[in-house]
């Protein structure tokens, strides 16, 4: 049996879940660098990082999680130039042992984000 998570921040669309519990996993679907009203927001690596972390963060606490209960992260962005930056602002928000993670770029992502991360967690 599965449970769907909606938070409000960041607010969640219609068409999916912002994540889903089964099994003891948590499933945080692409969290991107937007605002609550969906505008995109962040003009460096490192900023558009941080609102994505803190989305998710957001999504992984209504859920009874926090970022160090994540085991997998998938990172999508549209060029791979960014890939140095990213890597030094990623680990900062880990306090454990760094989940398993993997690198995709792609043609292009939601709202003309250049940044894409969904996470795997546990549950508390």
């Amino acid at each position: 049996m599965s449970e769907r998570v909606t938070t409000d921040n960041p607010i969640s669309d219609h068409i999916l879940s912002q994540a889903v519990i089964s099994n003891g996993l948590i499933f945080v679907s692409g969290q991107i660098h937007s605002n609550p009203d969906m505008t995109l927001a962040g003009e460096t690596v490192e900023e558009k990082v941080t609102i994505i972390m803190k989305n998710i963060e957001s999504i992984l606490e209504f859920a009874n999680a926090s970022l160090d209960n994540i085991v997998k992260v998938t990172i999508y962005v549209t060029d791979m130039s960014v890939m140095p930056e990213l890597n030094k602002i990623y680990p900062t928000f880990f306090t454990g042992t760094l989940p398993a993670r993997e690198a995709i770029c792609v043609a292009g992502l939601p709202l003309g984000a250049s940044i894409e991360i969904s996470v795997i967690a546990e549950q508390n």
